[in-house]
């Protein structure tokens, strides 16, 4: 194991559970598609940073799943660890807390399934930034209010995600507060707009022409 920990949390992309907010005027099967796409395209991005550890906290059945056998050929070059918590904020901490004891001494950034257009040369630099001697952690805010990447210079910080409210506008003002409340010093990395709503599918996918997630977003239109 080298380097840092690139930790991609990741939800089964089951028809009528994942991506519901595309719908519509995407079909649960298409809305399901396009996360599958986005997860597809965030793991080989991970897997392509060099001198990184990819791992992933998964929940759902990969069986229910769209794309199951690439997905299943993609995580299985790579650390799997099931999501335990009764609340995303909870799934969160455990998932830093599990990488720590899997993985000890290593610094963890986590991002998630959300934002299709990170490059390896992005989580490159955000990872530079983590290893640097000035800093504890760094955050990536969300245009929507939220974030996309959390990295720890000691992942068991993952704790202070435990009482932050999640899924909100001040989601990223929260865990930043709570970050630098524990004494931590952080350093925010570059916004990026997480897929929530289809417009910001189509938005992101203009940025990413070839992916996976472009095709998937343009058959919607089709």
């Amino acid at each position: 194991m080298t380097g840092t920990v690139l930790l991609v949390v990741a939800k089964a992309p089951v028809p009528g559970q994942a991506k519901t907010r595309l719908s519509p005027p995407a079909s649960p099967e298409q809305a399901a598609d396009i996360a599958a796409a986005s997860l597809l395209d965030t793991l080989r991005a991970v897997r392509a940073v060099p001198h990184a550890t990819p791992a992933v906290a998964w929940v759902g059945r990969l069986d229910d799943a769209c794309r199951a056998e690439q997905l299943r050929a993609e995580l299985a070059a790579v650390p799997v660890f099931a999501q335990r918590g009764a609340s995303f904020a909870a799934r969160l901490a455990a998932a830093h807390a599990d990488v720590a004891c899997a993985l000890p001494g290593l610094p963890v950034l986590q991002i998630g399934m959300d934002t299709p257009q990170v490059r390896p040369e992005l989580l490159g630099e955000c990872v530079g930034v983590l290893r640097c001697s000035r800093v504890d952690a760094v955050l990536g805010p969300a245009t929507d209010g939220g974030w996309w990447a959390l990295g720890l210079v000691n992942p068991r910080h993952g704790a202070v995600l435990r009482a932050v409210p999640m899924s909100r506008p001040d989601t990223g003002e929260a865990t930043l507060a709570a970050l630098r409340g524990a004494g931590l010093r952080v350093e925010l990395l570059a916004e990026l707009t997480d897929v929530d709503q289809m417009a910001d599918a189509r938005r992101v996918a203009r940025h990413v022409p070839g992916s996976e997630f472009a095709a998937a977003v343009e058959a919607v239109g089709r």
